[in-house]
């Protein structure tokens, strides 16, 4: 049976067209408020964004979540995990500093931030899955505790995922950096032709695995974690991975992070995925770069797969912006994605997550 995915454009001539009123109406239309019960613990898993970062979800579209959550008798929270990375976000302290900084504070979302893997990423679940790459993944333990939730994702790049909507927010957002670890385990190697000895991959490396030998980058694969950082801040793509035989694997252990995610929360979680600014890489880089399309609007549903799918059909249909990433595919019609990153194999995720159950790639789009 077909999903149902609820759109809003962004157009509005009216006061109660704005945004804000958009995001009730979606949450409304969607059912969320079934979703919850009296006293539940509600998460809201959102992105807080990276220092530098400006593509990131804006805190006051969090806060007709949270009155709507607390209309339905739950008790909202915002939350993420810490990552693996060098940055701004890689323990909690850190990562509270940011997200204030970026302004989720309760003055303004209406509800407390919690970083629900610990202050050192020690705080973490086991949660029983028995599918192709994992028996068990490890999730954030006040995300695992938490009753119920409402997933909030911006769509848009990612270098090695293709895109990042509501499927990759549950993979890599809810787990810690343990469970992080697992989904990328890929070893990136440097094409020293294109290294220039920037010295770029060098100071960002989060476990120092990188080392400069004769002024070029080199991975020392005992120590390298896999996390790809070296490939997102590489300014001259000297770094890469074996696209072939890595990432279909990276691909698959991510969307198993994400069954997992959601494996004891049935009937219990709804996801928002907006997607505007679509920028090429996701909102861990210290920058925005440009996005590749016009902004199209915002997205709501119970079907992760059926969201994200109708998000990745809503961009490609769109015509590209030329001056962004784009090397091709400007066309409506065609994979803004692949247009990028012509080895980008993101569609897997949502074809994997449909295989195993997490949800449907038939969808019907209702415009509220």
């Amino acid at each position: 049976m077909a999903a149902e995915v609820y759109f809003a454009d962004l157009n509005a001539r009216k006061p109660q067209d704005n945004k804000v009123n958009k995001i009730k109406k979606l949450f409304e239309r969607a059912g969320f408020a079934d979703l919850i019960d009296e006293n539940d613990l509600t998460a809201i898993k959102i992105h807080f964004g990276e220092r530098g970062n400006d593509g990131f979800i804006n805190p006051i579209f969090v806060r007709p979540v949270v009155d709507k959550i607390k209309e339905a008798g739950g008790k909202p929270f915002a939350t993420d995990t810490n990552t693996l990375y060098k940055g701004e976000r890689k323990n909690s302290v850190d990562h509270l500093v940011t997200a204030t900084e970026h302004g989720f504070v309760y003055s303004v979302i209406g509800a407390p931030i919690i970083i629900a893997d610990g202050m050192l990423s020690k705080n973490i679940s086991d949660v029983e899955i028995n599918q192709k790459h994992f028996k068990t993944v490890k999730i954030a333990r006040d995300i695992e505790n938490a009753d119920s939730m409402i997933v909030m994702s911006h769509f848009k790049g990612h270098n090695l995922a293709g895109f990042g909507g509501a499927l990759k927010n549950l993979a890599m957002g809810c787990a810690p950096r343990v469970g992080k670890m697992q989904e990328h385990s890929m070893r990136p190697k440097v094409d020293k032709e294109f290294c220039t000895g920037c010295q770029t991959c060098f100071m960002n490396c989060p476990e120092d695995a990188i080392q400069m030998i004769n002024r070029k980058a080199q991975i020392d694969v005992r120590k390298c974690i896999g996390c790809g950082e070296c490939m997102q801040v590489c300014p001259e793509d000297a770094i890469g991975v074996n696209w072939k035989t890595e990432v279909k694997g990276f691909m698959e252990r991510m969307t198993e992070y994400a069954y997992g995610a959601i494996k004891n929360k049935k009937d219990k979680v709804g996801f928002i995925n907006f997607v505007m600014k679509v920028t090429p890489d996701c909102d861990c880089a210290p920058w925005s770069d440009a996005p590749i399309v016009p902004d199209i609007g915002i997205l709501a549903s119970k079907d992760p797969i059926a969201l994200d799918k109708a998000c990745y059909d809503l961009v490609n249909n769109q015509h590209g912006f030329e001056g962004s990433q784009l090397k091709s595919n400007f066309e409506p019609g065609k994979d803004k994605f692949v247009g990028m990153r012509e080895d980008s194999q993101g569609y897997i995720q949502i074809s994997y997550g449909e295989e195993m159950g997490i949800g449907t790639t038939d969808y019907n789009l209702i415009k509220i």
